[in-house]
């Protein structure tokens, strides 16, 4: 009862919307303050930025140690590492490389990818876009890249994470926001979209 009689009060009214206004104002100034951070950071980068398409390091037949390797991380029981190679979890050794070794391992694999570069493995497209020879075709993309795509194709730099950001499934893979264009080959490193199949 003496909350509602304190309620109508219009001061405590006045109190609450003047609270809630400073709330609404210093949050859309925060959020403006860090939208304009971003925009300086991703100007400051020099337009010129080229990918290093050659992995930092080869394997062959050197006898050198390699220190580290970067890998896909996410998958449950697949990797890609930089390198292009494929292999079982187990099979990664401790530095993030793939065990070259392993009966499991195996480099630059398209096995579950289609023509037009649409994969049914996240791994697979990952290694397959790896391929020294997919270089003209990932060129080509960033030169074409949309505006939207660019803020995030910029941040790449190099080969491997190129990689890493384009077998990501994005809004190109689906239609109606809610459904895959083709379930099967979801992860694309291609320029077009995956082909979308009849329901």
């Amino acid at each position: 009862m003496v909350l509602r009689r304190l309620l109508r009060k219009r001061w405590v009214l006045g109190v609450v919307f003047g609270l809630s206004l400073i709330y609404f104002l210093t949050s859309t100034l925060k959020q403006e303050e860090r939208t304009i951070r971003d925009r300086n950071l991703l100007e400051a980068r020099d337009p010129d930025h080229r990918i290093p398409w050659k992995v930092r390091f080869s394997l062959g037949n050197s006898s050198r140690q390699i220190t580290q390797c970067r890998n896909s991380i996410q998958g449950k029981t697949l990797l890609t590492d930089e390198l292009g190679y494929v292999c079982d979890r187990n099979d990664l050794l401790v530095n993030g490389c793939c065990n070259v070794n392993a009966p499991s391992s195996r480099q630059y694999i398209c096995k579950s990818c289609l023509a037009n570069g649409c994969c049914n493995i996240y791994e697979h497209c990952v290694s397959c876009c790896l391929q020294p020879d997919k270089q003209p075709l990932l060129e080509s993309f960033l030169n074409r890249a949309a505006d939207g795509f660019q803020n995030l194709f910029t941040a790449v730099e190099d080969h491997f994470e190129l990689c890493l950001a384009k077998c990501r499934t994005s809004s190109q893979s689906v239609q109606h926001e809610n459904t895959y264009r083709n379930p099967q080959a979801k992860y694309c490193y291609g320029e077009s979209p995956p082909e979308l199949l009849p329901i």
